[in-house]
């Protein structure tokens, strides 16, 4: 096998031959242990609620033929001898490949964790969906720029001006875009802090209405009078909101008010009776009634309770029904109640007669 001692390339032939079946080798189990840790783990992953081995799947799946190759060609160039200029290169084809992989590798864990967190909070808050899109959109063109950065780095270019230049050109840029990132970035404040989700009702400055639609930019409500309300983000948390769907009771303040002709002993009797009316009635607290003050027309008293089914349906049933048995009690007891008078004082006085 005198042509086997043939040199090509400063190597003989047998030594190419040989790197040649390390490079087939090496490929072909790198890529069967590949299938198998992907047919193994994918039904590990099915059978349990560990998110680790769905991790480990989905960054195996973004394993590409070609980092497979150049790790067997790798493997394999160590069987012949390389010229340092060709081995130089070689190192950084090497390196720059498992810089691109890495981030590919990098990127599938975002979307991993993208997806787990969208699929999480889906059934809790429609409206963080588009809000952690974007946010990983960002997540992965940072992690590509710097990928880019690395790459350009290992290729000899100087990057410190580069990376000074982008640091300018992102101080401009968020200068000319601040009331948009500042929309962003309220965005993400409601999305973590969450105070209010969709279908919340909500009263910003004197409008209420219901949260529809939560956005990178703007906020959506629908007034109680059918129109759309449309928010920015930044200006709706600078705003003072009330969220009445995180009510757990309601507390209701209503007053009465007498005629000055009430005798004492009804006036007295008037707390005991609203007293019992109120305490009477289903999903209410009561808390105090006393003969306020003295108007300018009536005798006032005020009525506190409290509803403890927040649903505004709920409350207004409850008044009606607590008005009515007002109403009706006082009928009985003969307690009237007190409308807006007047009276006027006439006095005559005779002029004297000279």
């Amino acid at each position: 096998m005198v042509f086997l001692e043939n040199i090509y390339l400063g190597n003989t032939l047998q030594n190419w031959l040989i790197a040649a079946c390390i490079l087939i080798v090496v490929f072909s189990i790198l890529k069967i242990i590949q299938r198998a840790a992907i047919h193994k783990l994918g039904k590990l992953a099915a059978a349990t609620d560990n998110q680790i081995d769905d991790l480990i799947v989905s960054m195996l799946k973004q394993t590409k033929f070609l980092i497979l190759l150049v790790a067997s060609t790798y493997v394999a160039s160590h069987a012949i001898t390389l010229k340092p200029s060709i081995a130089a290169f070689w190192q950084k084809v090497v390196i720059l490949i498992l810089i691109v992989q890495g981030g590919l590798w990098a990127s599938a864990a975002i979307s991993f964790g993208l997806n787990r967190t969208i699929s999480r909070r889906m059934d809790q808050d429609t409206s963080s969906t588009t809000t952690i899109t974007f946010l990983g959109f960002v997540a992965r063109f940072v992690l590509w720029v710097i990928v880019l950065l690395l790459v350009l780095d290992n290729l000899g270019v100087n990057i410190t001006g580069l990376v000074a230049g982008l640091g300018i050109g992102g101080i401009a840029v968020a200068l000319a875009v601040q009331n948009i990132l500042g929309d962003l970035l309220a965005s993400l404040s409601i999305v973590l802090d969450k105070p209010f989700v969709i279908g919340d009702t909500i009263v910003v400055d004197k409008l209420t209405g219901t949260i529809e639609h939560i956005g990178l930019k703007t906020t959506r409500l629908r007034s109680i009078d059918g129109e759309e309300l449309i928010f920015s983000n930044n200006d709706l948390l600078k705003s003072r909101i009330h969220n009445y769907k995180r009510m757990q009771e309601r507390r209701v303040v209503f007053n009465l008010g007498l005629t000055y002709q009430t005798p004492l002993k009804r006036l007295t009797s008037v707390n005991e009776i609203v007293r019992a009316i109120i305490e009477a009635q289903p999903q209410v607290r009561f808390d105090r009634v006393h003969f306020k003050e003295y108007g300018d027309s009536s005798l006032n008293y005020e009525v506190v309770y409290f509803v403890t089914n927040p649903d505004y349906k709920t409350y207004m049933d409850v008044q009606q029904a607590i008005n009515l048995e007002i109403f009706r009690r006082f009928q009985e007891e003969g307690v009237e109640f007190a409308y807006p008078t007047r009276t006027v004082y006439l006095q005559n006085q005779e002029e004297g007669v000279k």
